[in-house]
Parts: C-alpha cells; sequence; structure tokens
C-alpha cells in the first residue's frame, strides 16, 4: 500500500476519531487461556488519536503492543497502526516464540523501514513498545518513549528506561563519557532520541534478562498521556484495587483526563494478567 494511500485512510478515519474523542476513550478486553487483558485509550487535548494499542493472544503466548505516533496531521496516526501492524504481522505465524529478543529487534527494524517508505519526505515516525509472555516469563522492548511495568504484590515497578535524552545521559554518564554536572543539566531533557521511521534507527532497549512472573502480576504499557500526566503512586493506588482488569484501565485514563491546567498528550493503557508462575 502507498503511502498517497494510507495517508487518504487516515484522512477517512479523522471524523471517526473525532466521534470517538465526544463519546469516550476506546476500550477493549481479551480472555484466552486464563489470560486477560484490557484497554483503554483517550485523544488527551488533541484533534487526532495518534496512538494505536493492540493485543494478540495465540498459542505461543499473549504479545502487546502501544505505538505512539509522531508528526503532524494524520501522519502520527498512519506511522503508529504501521508499527504495530508490522510486529503483529509478523509476530502471527509463530506457535512458540524462542527468541523474543531476536524477533523484536528484527521486527522493529522492519516496521521502521516501511515507516520510512510509507511516508517518504514527510517528517513522522513512532515511538513503540512491545511486551511477550508466554506465562512463565514476560519478555519487552522499547524504542523511543513508551513505558512499561509491573505490578506485582502492592508495588508498581518500572521496567524500561525509554529511549530519551535524560536517559541517554544518565548511561553515558555510568559509562564515564560526560561528568556528572552535564549529566544533572539533561536531567530535565525528555526529548525522543530514538524511534521507529527516523534516519539512523538505534538499537532497541530490551529486556535482559527477561522477568520470571508470579501469580497475581499485572503488566502495564502506557504512552506519554498517561505517565506524564499521573503520578507513579497515582497509578499504583488504582492497581492496589481488587476491580476487573478493563475497569483498572478505564479508571487509569479517566483519572488522566481529570487533571486539568496541561496540554495532554494521546493517552493509551494496556493491562495484562492472569500469568501463571
Amino acid at each position: 500500500m502507498t503511502g498517497s494511500t494510507l495517508l487518504l485512510l487516515g484522512s477517512a478515519l479523522y471524523t471517526a476519531l473525532v466521534c470517538w474523542r465526544v463519546f469516550g476513550e476506546r476500550q477493549d478486553t481479551v480472555r484466552e487461556r486464563g489470560r486477560e487483558s484490557a484497554k483503554c485509550q483517550t485523544t488527551g487535548c488533541q484533534m487526532v488519536q495518534a496512538d494505536n494499542a493492540q493485543v494478540w493472544d495465540s498459542s505461543a503466548g499473549t504479545l502487546a503492543v502501544l505505538a505512539d505516533g509522531i508528526g503532524r496531521s494524520n501522519t502520527g496516526m498512519v506511522c503508529a497502526q504501521i508499527a504495530v501492524d508490522t510486529v503483529l504481522d509478523l509476530y502471527e505465524p509463530y506457535q512458540g516464540l524462542n527468541e523474543p529478543a531476536y524477533f523484536f529487534k528484527t521486527s522493529f527494524h522492519e516496521a521502521s523501514k516501511r515507516i520510512q517508505r510509507t511516508i517518504g519526505e514527510r517528517r513522522g515516525g513512532a515511538s513503540l513498545g512491545a511486551v511477550f509472555t508466554d506465562g512463565g516469563y514476560l519478555h519487552y522492548a522499547v524504542a523511543g518513549d513508551v513505558r512499561i511495568a509491573l505490578m506485582r504484590g502492592e508495588e508498581l515497578i518500572p521496567l524500561s528506561k525509554g529511549q530519551t535524552l535524560d536517559v541517554l545521559a544518565e548511561q553515558a554518564f555510568q559509562q564515564g563519557k560526560i561528568s556528572r554536572q552535564d549529566a544533572v543539566w539533561s536531567m530535565d531533557e525528555k526529548r525522543v532520541w530514538n524511534y521507529l521511521g527516523q534516519d539512523g534507527f538505534h538499537e532497541i532497549e530490551v529486556c535482559d534478562p527477561p522477568v520470571r512472573m508470579k501469580r497475581g502480576d499485572k503488566i502495564l504499557l502506557m504512552s506519554k498521556g498517561i505517565f506524564d500526566v499521573l503520578s507513579w503512586r497515582e497509578i499504583e493506588d488504582i492497581l492496589l484495587d481488587p476491580a476487573p482488569i478493563q475497569e483498572l484501565a478505564d479508571r487509569i485514563v479517566l483519572e488522566a483526563d481529570r487533571k486539568e491546567g496541561m496540554d495532554k498528550e494521546n493517552g493509551s493503557v494496556i493491562l495484562i494478567q492472569g500469568m501463571e508462575a
């Protein structure tokens, strides 16, 4: 499919997205083989929803993918769609996934190439986060600024760091490449330095080693419109409630929507639970 065709399709979806904003956030729940997932989205203060969140449950395991599109008009929306579709298309044939880290690296790079081919000279791309679990272990990958965390017991544990300039500065300091003062000066710089679709796409952040899952764990993926608006403690307090998982996802998004006095980005949440060790 050509870039012009995709962008025309994006324009056709614009009215539906505006209606989505008026009538509420998108939500969906999946239950299969003891695994349960839920997702919820909001446009925030934006006119177009450029996030894309999907969950695929198969015999290989559960794959959750969340993309935050980058670009004006509907370019970001198209980029996010390409990113998610590419990863899910490449995952679909698997009956078992023995090397999740390799799968993430190859599928993320392929998604980046497809975005570049589609948008051409336009400026755009997507941050992308993905989680795979077969019920025993959690594997994740991130390009750009999507956050992944694990709710275990009464604690929300951050897993991914993200690929923003403040994280890059911290890593450079730990490796002795920059001074402490330079690192401190960079702590407030949250701009993304690596994302799908950019020239010179870098290596992605992957989970090493994988996380051993325990009964009752909840996996959380969220985009900037959520983690920039709500504090870690606010999200943790919501997830402490033993309510159904879809209700928890809805409440996180609703709480972000209630915040006033800020220009909020698109926000998306994916929750997964029911994994047994």
